[in-house]
């Protein structure tokens, strides 16, 4: 789809991004997310089958494009003619689409891309009937640069970063400076020299009078996210120029209006689907497929963007902010303080930690066990069948080898579980799934040595013991809490939250007896929090704090509950935190000296990434801290991460994290990392 110019090799890699987006885009079509009948036929018999966070990302690509095309052809229908003219359109089938929708009655649409590719889809065009019969043919092939051309279409094979080349080509193919006219630039202008996107962005604005644009393209090259995106692009030689230049929305603001356009509006893609997307379009979307990878579509469109620009148009055309005030969330977070992250120094022994969607757990002091998860396990990326013992012996963390007893019930290599450790050799292991089109699974003990506290050669051993199906309700889940509270003196697991197969988000709880295993009803009283999953929890005072977490709409919540031990039950009662706690999902917490800690997560904030939120549970007072990752060499993903908190030395150990970067490669963070909070707890 892009268009870069130094070497035929650099060339060719840009137009395979082209390709692979229209394989990619006509396999959303096939499962329903896009009505197009017309892009099966470009793409002919390069189809595959992408996975469901690929569809959603060209979903959004999709729609948003779409909103704006067609919102021009509503607000320009009482001119007599208007233009379309697409940058770098590969193998689009956006012509066709509004051709059989009756939307190019007075409107001419013009193609341009490299010449070897606008001659393939010549091609096409006239050896498929479908196609050629509704473009029609008014002859004029050969003519220069033109490789097709029909009544309302024409294709012209054209380098875009040659722009007096171009600006001949289209004069010759008819483009007419004094009609409405929309430029549309969807992953294109990146691919260019800055110099070369920048001239044609000003050579749009000064040559037609009436002009609108609109630009599809990433932003935040610098946070983890990011630099896997960027690594990315690199390595298919097919660098992103404007992310240097303009890493953000509002630079990229600027730089149309200062080459001649008047009006400029940009959102990003969590921004457009949540308020350009009505509510029946977005749930109709997020049931077509079975799904689970949430943090990395909302992390994708939190870098991506959609842009309109504008001069000359009366009235004025303002596509993105014609619904509904819009709230800008590039604003910067105030921040009140940084914690420095440094690696825990074990490299080629953390092989086992380069996991997500696991839980880690303190099973005895400086003795913790990580369980589950997707990760890379010899050489291949897997669900995790080895569990990982991380030990501290004089000061320094150090792994174990962790030997699997199966008692009638072999591993499962679950995901979003939980494990609470229940006494100095028992822990218990609730929910989790192994595909999010599976049933969620239930119950199982872990059983280890009273006493493991140094590494021997056999290293410890974990037995597991199959307790299906005790407490089938509560334990068919996964993305939920399990947190021990007290009612009159016994033990209980409170069981809250979570998403199962038929259910996308969970309200529902129970209270598990830990000696039993058997659900108690007790009664709850209070607002009753809306229901979600990938929240926190944490025990505190007898009772659970819950924080966050995914709503049913998809939507981070910013939410915080105490669930507090009441004469008769318990009460759901609001803390209420100032500044409001920013939404957000996929973090960990811990609670120390009345203070709630809040741990990396997603956010809808495009501008940075969670850090560490520190909570004063007496005050209400809500702080952001920034993690330093200035000691690293590799991008620090907090999400699908586990946390493990030691409050003697207030040391913070975050293990694990990361997941699909959409079409990027799965990041893992190779190593744990160590947080020391002795300032921030102090201070706060």
């Amino acid at each position: 789809m892009g268009r870069g110019r130094p070497g035929a090799t650099r060339d060719a890699a840009v137009q395979s991004t082209g390709d692979s987006s229209a394989v990619s885009k006509c396999s959303a079509a096939a499962r329903g997310y896009v009505r197009d009948r017309f892009l099966g036929l470009l793409v002919g018999r390069r189809r595959r089958r992408r996975a469901p966070l690929i569809h959603r990302g060209y979903y959004i690509r999709t729609r948003a494009v779409d909103h704006c095309v067609q919102d021009f052809l509503l607000k320009t229908q009482s001119h007599s003619r208007t233009q379309i003219l697409s940058l770098g359109a590969g193998f689009d089938s956006l012509y066709f689409r509004l051709k059989d929708m009756g939307l190019l009655s007075h409107t001419v649409v013009y193609e341009v891309d490299f010449p070897n590719v606008a001659c393939q889809k010549a091609t096409l065009i006239k050896g498929i009937k479908e196609l050629s019969a509704l473009v029609g043919d008014a002859g004029g092939e050969g003519l220069g640069a033109i490789t097709f051309s029909g009544e309302d279409y024409k294709l012209l094979g054209v380098d875009l970063s040659e722009l007096s080349k171009l600006e001949k080509a289209l004069e010759k193919a008819g483009l007419d400076n004094e009609v409405p006219t929309l430029f549309l630039a969807e992953v294109v202008l990146t691919y260019m020299e800055n110099s070369r996107s920048d001239a044609l962005i000003q050579w749009a604005a000064e040559h037609f009078p009436q002009a609108c644009f609109v630009l599809y393209e990433q932003m935040h090259p610098e946070d983890p996210f990011g630099r896997v995106m960027q690594q990315h692009f690199s390595q298919l030689n097919s660098t992103l120029h404007s992310l240097a230049q303009y890493p953000d929305r509002e630079a990229q603001r600027r730089r149309f209006l200062q080459r001649g356009w008047t009006e400029c509006s940009v959102l990003d893609m969590n921004e457009f689907f949540t308020f350009c997307t009505p509510e029946d379009e977005q749930r109709r979307v997020q049931a077509l497929e079975p799904f689970d990878e949430y943090e990395e579509w909302h992390l994708k469109c939190s870098h991506y963007f959609v842009l309109t620009a504008a001069k000359g148009m009366k009235p004025s055309w303002t596509p993105l902010l014609s619904h509904m005030a819009v709230p800008c969330g590039d604003g910067p977070v105030r921040m009140a303080g940084s914690v420095t992250a440094s690696v825990c120094g074990m490299h080629s022994e953390a092989a086992g930690l380069r996991r997500y969607g696991h839980h880690s757990a303190l099973i005895k002091p400086n003795v913790i066990l990580t369980t589950g998860g997707f990760g890379e396990e010899d050489g291949q990326h897997c669900r995790m069948r080895n569990f990982h013992v991380l030990i501290k012996h004089e000061g320094c963390w150090k792994a174990g080898c962790v030997k699997k007893e199966n008692c009638g019930k072999r591993w499962d290599g679950r995901l979003y579980h939980t494990v609470s450790c229940l006494s100095n050799s028992l822990a218990l292991m609730v929910g989790g799934r192994t595909s999010p089109s599976s049933a969620a699974l239930g119950m199982l003990w872990l059983k280890f040595p009273e006493s493991c506290d140094a590494l021997d050669s056999d290293g410890i051993t974990v037995e597991l013991v199959d307790l299906q199906p005790v407490a089938e309700s509560a334990a068919l889940r996964w993305r939920h809490s399990a947190t021990e509270v007290t009612f009159r003196g016994e033990k209980y697991l409170f069981i809250y939250g979570g998403r199962s197969a038929m259910q996308p988000v969970l309200g529902d709880w129970y209270f598990l007896h830990t000696e039993e295993l058997s659900c108690t009803v007790i009664p709850v009283e209070g607002p009753v929090p809306e229901g979600r999953h990938s929240h926190s929890a944490c025990s505190w005072r007898g009772g659970v704090l819950i924080a966050g977490g995914l709503g049913a709409a998809e939507q981070p919540l910013g939410s915080v509950f105490f669930l507090r031990e009441i004469e008769h039950g318990f009460q759901w009662q609001t803390v209420e935190t100032h500044p409001p706690l920013i939404p957000r999902y996929s973090h960990t917490a811990h609670v120390h000296d009345e203070k709630l800690l809040l741990v990396g997560g997603v956010w809808f904030h495009s501008s940075s990434v969670p850090g560490l939120t520190v909570i004063d549970l007496m005050t209400g007072l809500c702080m952001d801290c920034m993690i330093s990752v200035e000691h690293l060499e590799w991008p620090l993903m907090l999400h699908n991460h586990s946390s493990v908190f030691l409050p003697n030395e207030k040391e913070l150990l975050l293990i694990g994290g990361g997941g699909n970067c959409f079409s990027f490669g799965t990041h893992l963070n190779p190593e744990p990392v160590s947080l020391s909070l002795s300032n921030i707890l102090t201070s706060h």
